[in-house]
């Protein structure tokens, strides 16, 4: 931990001086940074012989002495109304200086070839441009970029038709922030020997044709240069042409429209929507009575305008007297549209259980439940069919770059959520009944309304965007250092990577490589931050022996976790590996229950019942407050509670020696790491902005919809129970298979989670899902009489969905849809 809150420091102090004018200084703690790197770098030095770490390090100097010489040959003059003149660089390395500042900053920040995260400003843009085929090396030719035409000198390693990268200041107008949008700079003129072609009827698009005199002295297949709207294009004359003759051409677009292609600002900026005055937001007054059996300062819920809120007794209120509240307009007069399928059963199906309300005092997000004839449930003892905790992570500061917090485990009415976004300058963005409103939208929508409001919370790109470098070879050590020196604010920045040493231009290609190739190494087991889940082997937890694997870092690496898969949602990304479905539920601050044991252990889970059910006996076991732990074959004792290993369990402290368990095993066992995870996710994503989404959803925006082959789960399904003898042609399966051959991608991939514990397929297909023990668990469908049960029930050790024999289709695909989609919320639907 000394090594964490050390790093904090180091990342203060190296943003201080990445902005100080002063070179020495900045760059004396840049090599301070890299030096203490060397750890982190040490673990990707597993994977590879010193032989070719040496070798990369040879290249890699190489490379940067290389850039270096470029730059120092391609200073450029400072813009005046003439055309600027800018040094080509080869497309393989990146630019030193981006940000037209004094040479100062160049030094300081050193050249980019090295590895770590680059803060570009929006004063500057790079672009990529190809050498025309009649421009040799150390020769100049013209292209249009930046808003202005700009002289680029051939490099003496470059050739023509290859792309060459250059680094050109930005119009100020080029965001078209005037009245009349950009002022293009005057285009050169067209050449002599080029005539356009008058009167040609043009459809939308089309660009219009020229004709050519070739110049004497060209024979066929030579190629000549001209220049039309702005542009050096090079002509190949035709095999049978001679000088003199014309031939016809249709050029590209103008320099206007194309010219460099900007390697840097995305394709298409997202777009800004003003935000409205939410302060003024009108409001609507509710009457009600207040229930029997709620006393003064005591919460209940009611449905007000459509929407489930919780009010406060008055102390001064009495029970049959009436009291008023407001909700905004905004709130209980929400437009119709489409409704997700879990919100349509909830219509449709009450069910008593836990359900975010919003309450009336301050419209934030809070967890209730109500007992059995519909009031708010106030029992505060354990239950194991009842009680639930909800995650909440409360900060200790508000650090811009490396924020300290604690999360613990507290009763759901204590875990209370925001429920409105500000923006970067702290204007609402988003309030609660946007949010109450989305909660209602289907998958589909849920995703395009949570990827919009992320495009509103990005940083401009005229504010500056970040430059990745990272080397292939330590690509872990060297990621985990630029992300982790990022401030809040540019973790919401647009990204771009480089591949230190390859040619290769980010247009989103390097940036999904980079997100997939990373979290992959993360999440493999080999590196000792995370572990294949005990019930599902291709679902990871925390390893709680992290510590062991990455003694001094392991808490940063988590962090570092947490910001890589919070940026992969924000920037439309995904990660590769699934994670157990109580973190999901952490991470949404959703209710973990009792029965979250059993997908985390089965065996403990059946062992705790078993206590429940000896009644007084217990006493007798010998069980005491504390659990062992083993960690590499040595064992130790862990206290469940303060002194916990001189309190002997009984049948009157059971309820609290169970709740013990509980929260050691879905926090206790893991809390640092879970800590500094959420620490970095909630960096990039506001927590409010999750509260749309339940676990399953959850984790099919994080890994994606799972791309499934109905085909190869229908013949790797096996049959059990009452459909063991005729199988697949047992009529209550076809009808299964005939509902589930209708679903969307959605509900297949929900079905799979509620039956598998997660949408994930494996590699080869639905032939090798595996159980809880590691052995093949194929698919099952095991029949079950309705007496036994009226919904179909999973048992996700086995990969198995108990499927009541119905009568009719209709009833079947009825209790399915309900099941699978009530699973979400935890309810017990029996």
């Amino acid at each position: 931990m000394d090594r964490f809150k050390s790093w904090g420091r180091k990342a203060s102090s190296a943003s201080k001086d990445k902005d100080d004018d002063d070179g020495r200084e900045s760059s004396s703690s840049a090599q301070r940074q890299n030096s203490s790197s060397t750890s982190s770098a040490d673990k990707d030095k597993k994977k590879h012989r010193r032989k070719k770490s040496s070798k990369s390090e040879k290249s890699s100097k190489t490379s940067s002495s290389s850039q270096r010489s470029l730059h120092a040959n391609g200073d450029r003059k400072k813009p005046t109304p003439a055309p600027a003149i800018a040094t080509g660089i080869p497309t393989g390395g990146s630019v030193a200086s981006k940000d037209g500042k004094a040479k100062a900053d160049a030094k300081a920040r050193g050249s980019a070839s090295g590895p770590g995260a680059i803060s570009v400003g929006g004063g500057m843009a790079t672009f990529r441009v190809p050498v025309p085929g009649n421009v040799r090396p150390g020769e100049e030719f013209q292209v249009f970029a930046g808003g202005r035409i700009v002289r680029v000198k051939c490099p003496l390693n470059s050739a023509p038709g290859q792309s060459l990268q250059i680094t050109v200041p930005v119009d100020q107008t080029d965001d078209g922030a005037g009245a009349g949008g950009p002022k293009l700079p005057e285009l050169p003129p067209d050449s002599d020997n080029v005539t356009k072609i008058p009167n040609q009827d043009l459809a939308p698009g089309e660009q219009p044709a020229f004709m050519v005199k070739i110049p004497e002295g060209v024979r066929g297949g030579q190629q000549f240069p001209v220049t039309i709207n702005g542009q050096q294009l090079t002509v190949t004359c035709p095999n049978m042409a001679r000088p003199g003759m014309s031939v016809r051409i249709v050029p590209p677009p103008t320099p206007d429209q194309k010219g460099a292609t900007a390697l840097d600002r995305p394709r298409q900026a997202p777009q800004r929507i003003a935000n409205p005055n939410k302060q003024s937001e009108k409001t609507q007054m509710f009457e009600v009575v207040v229930p029997k059996g709620v006393l003064a300062g005591q919460p209940f819920a009611l449905l007000a305008g459509g929407v489930r809120v919780l009010v406060t007794c008055p102390k001064n209120a009495l029970f049959g007297q009436k009291i008023r509240f407001n909700l905004p307009v905004g709130l209980v007069n929400r437009v119709d549209g489409p409704k997700s399928k879990l919100a349509e059963i909830k219509l449709s199906y009450d069910k008593d259980g836990w359900t975010r309300t919003i309450r009336a005092t301050d419209m934030k997000f809070q967890w209730t439940r109500f007992d059995e004839i519909g009031n708010v449930d106030q029992r505060t003892r354990f239950n194991t069919e009842r009680s639930a905790y909800v995650l909440k992570l409360n900060y200790l500061d508000d650090n811009d770059r490396m924020r300290l917090g604690r999360c613990e485990l507290v009763t759901p009415e204590k875990g209370v959520v925001d429920s409105k976004i500000k923006s970067a300058n702290g204007t609402e963005l988003v309030s609660y009944s946007d949010i109450a409103s989305a909660q209602m939208k289907s998958y589909d929508d849920k995703i395009q309304w949570f990827q919009d409001t992320c495009a509103q919370l990005c940083v401009e790109w005229n504010e500056g965007h970040m430059r990745m470098n990272v080397r292939r070879e330590y690509l872990l050590s060297d990621s985990m250092e630029a992300v982790m020196s990022l401030s809040r604010k540019d973790l919401r920045k647009v990204w771009r990577f480089e591949f230190i040493g390859e040619a290769g231009i980010d247009a989103g290609g390097l940036a999904r490589e980079w997100f997939e190739l990373v979290t992959e190494e993360v999440f493999d087991p080999d590196m000792g931050l995370w572990q294949t889940s005990a019930t599902n082997q291709m679902c990871m937890q925390i390893n709680p022996a992290s510590a062991i694997s990455c003694p001094e870092d392991h808490l940063i690496y988590f962090r570092f976790i947490g910001r890589v898969m919070g940026k992969a949602m924000f920037d439309r990304q995904l990660v590769k590996g699934h994670m157990v479905k109580h973190l999901y539920k952490h991470m949404l601050g959703w209710p973990v229950m009792f029965n979250d044991l059993k997908d985390v252990d089965e065996e403990y889970f059946n062992s705790l019942k078993g206590l429940k059910d000896m009644g007084s006996d217990v006493q007798y076991v010998g069980v005491d407050f504390t659990v062992m732990e083993e960690t590499l074959g040595v064992k130790r004792t862990v206290d469940l509670v303060p002194n916990g290993e001189s309190i002997d369990v009984t049948e009157e402290n059971l309820p609290e020696y169970m709740e013990a368990c509980l929260k050691y095993r879905l926090l206790g066992r893991y809390e640092a790491q879970l800590n500094e995870l959420l620490l970095g996710f909630f960096d990039v994503i506001p927590e409010p902005l999750l509260t749309i989404f339940d676990f399953q959803e959850l984790e099919l925006l994080m890994c994606g919809l799972p791309t499934i082959e109905m085909e190869d789960w229908m013949l790797h399904t096996e049959y059990s129970g009452e459909y063991d003898r005729e199988g697949p042609n047992h009529e209550v399966c076809v009808w299964f298979w005939e509902v589930v051959g209708d679903y969307d991608h959605e509900l297949k991939a929900r079905l799979l989670q509620f039956v598998t514990g997660t949408s994930g397929v494996p590699a080869r297909g639905f032939s090798s899902m595996q159980g809880n023990d590691g052995n093949v668990r194929k698919f099952t469908v095991h029949g079950v009489s309705l007496d036994t049960c009226m919904y179909p029930r999973s048992h996700t050790c086995f990969n198995r969905i108990d499927l009541p024999i119905y009568e009719d289709k209709a009833d079947l695909e009825e209790k399915l849809k309900i099941a699978i989609t009530m699973a979400s919320t935890g309810f017990d639907i029996e």
